[in-house]
């Protein structure tokens, strides 16, 4: 028998996998987005858990009832975390995304050091601690997830929780010049200290963290032999790991088996003439390197000629933050070199990219996982990267080849089978895509076999069992 046979999984996070919001005097339940969800619903599903989180909205309006009735479809219950519209932004759109999110991809000239944003989330996550107090019990697996919610088990300790308290971090962890530049780096390493686990995607997110933790806390003691490193802090020991994150693997490659085309104008459009298609997926952020990617393409277009009208690029792009200034000015940067590409090479039976900005019905998106030849995954840093691994277990024909960043955590595993690029090595893209193009069946066949193999072994549930292993181990 498991532990979680006996224990009851929570899950903490900043959003609920679910989002309400009341229109024209409508409420409505959206299924929420993004790497997280993907990953974490199957497992509480099974493990019949509970999840914390805000739920979407600022309305008063009777959340409950409408959580109760949507636990009845997912498998799992859920309860939601009240903020103001002002708490929200300067904690959310504010010191998460205004300071941690660039700080910790490398991006630090993007920071905005607001000392109230530090108020704010200090504040949310107090919120966040208190409802996780008034709604779990002694027995239960505590699982708090990512840059959110760094300074919650810190509050929980004030308030008298014992539970076991677990941390993961989705995103990359910064070296430790970069992670100096946080005006408030002790006291967040001192916050994290509070956890009995606390685990990266990577060896060197990892390795991040206890150099940092070496340089601003001396008084801790860290011993990083063998996978999991110990650092002992006052009269408290802590457990480090690198637990890359996955997808459920079987879930993905059913469901691929399964999809059709529902869009079906866009599609043909896109593949009338027999053109390949490269895939490129990407939620609107400018840590995922899409302008970078449109000019390699171009870059490929101009120099290897013989690519034109033999190759389409499907861009994706899933809104995120649209009300936040910088991701206008991107989007417009994105659309703009889409409409420039596109004016100096198409043709009359040709199209070189076909650009949509909206989120993507999951039977269409199976189906171009499936279907396109190529995956153009390009992000300037990303803590795992799920799309390459989706990708892979929905090419379910071997008939795929997967282009993806080094940048990516992902990269660490598929490295090998892969065509892994540099993202800001425009000419670099441009070469990938056409060694792509030109890559022999069974080659492509040989590679997406192995990728295939890795990912599947590697699933979600492993992923899982890894970790809540790590945090019960003596070891």
């Amino acid at each position: 028998m498991s532990y979680l046979d006996s224990h009851r999984l929570v899950i903490v996070s900043n959003r609920l996998p679910i989002q309400i919001k009341k229109q024209n005097g409508k409420t409505t339940i959206m299924r929420g987005s993004g790497g997280l969800i993907t990953a974490l619903e199957p497992v509480l599903r099974q493990q019949h858990g509970h999840w914390i989180g805000w739920p979407g909205t600022y309305e008063s309006i009777d959340i409950e009832d409408k959580l109760a009735n949507v636990s009845e479809q997912t498998g799992f219950t859920m309860q939601p975390v009240h903020l103001t519209e002002e708490e929200f932004q300067n904690f959310y759109y504010g010191f998460s995304n205004e300071i941690i999110w660039p700080l910790f991809h490398d991006l630090q000239t993007r920071c905005n050091f607001i000392p109230v944003y530090w108020k704010a989330y200090l504040s949310v996550n107090e919120k966040f601690a208190q409802t996780i107090i008034e709604h779990t019990t002694e027995n239960d697996f505590i699982w708090i997830h990512d840059y959110h919610l760094m300074n919650t088990a810190t509050q929980l300790r004030k308030a008298g929780l014992s539970n076991r308290l677990a941390f993961f971090l989705h995103i990359p962890f910064p070296s430790v010049d970069i992670f100096t530049k946080l005006p408030w780096r002790e006291k967040i390493l001192k916050d994290l200290l509070q956890f009995e686990l606390i685990g990266f995607q990577t060896r060197k997110d990892k390795r991040n963290f206890l150099s940092s933790v070496k340089a601003l806390v001396p008084e801790a003691k860290v011993i990083a032999k063998g996978s999991i490193a110990k650092i002992i802090y006052k009269t408290h020991e802590i457990k480090v790991g690198n637990f890359p994150i996955s997808i459920d693997f079987k879930a993905f490659e059913e469901a691929a088996k399964k999809s059709i085309i529902v869009d079906e104008p866009w599609y043909l459009n896109n593949t009338q003439i027999g053109a390949k298609t490269i895939l490129g997926l990407d939620r609107l952020d400018y840590t995922k390197g899409i302008p970078e990617k449109m000019k390699g393409f171009r870059n490929a277009l101009y120099r290897y000629p013989e690519l034109r009208k033999k190759i389409s690029l499907v861009q994706l792009v899933i809104p995120s933050r649209s009300g936040v200034s910088e991701y206008k000015e991107l989007k417009a940067e994105i659309e703009q070199l889409v409409s420039e590409i596109n004016g100096e090479f198409a043709e009359p039976e040709w199209i070189p990219i076909h650009y949509h900005y909206r989120s993507l019905d999951r039977n269409n998106l199976y189906a171009f996982y499936r279907s396109s030849e190529i995956a153009l995954i390009t992000p300037l840093r990303d803590g795992m990267n799920l799309v390459s691994k989706e990708y892979c277990a929905c090419n379910i024909n071997k008939d795929g080849v997967l282009i993806l960043s080094e940048f990516a955590g992902a990269a660490s595993k598929l490295k090998y089978d892969a065509l892994i690029v540099n993202p800001y090595d425009i000419e670099g893209i441009a070469d990938t895509i056409y060694q792509a193009f030109i890559m022999e069946q069974g080659e492509v066949e040989r590679r997406m076999k192995n990728l295939r193999k890795k990912i599947r072994k590697h699933n979600i549930y492993r992923w899982l069992n890894s970790f809540i292993d790590a945090s019960l181990s003596n070891h």
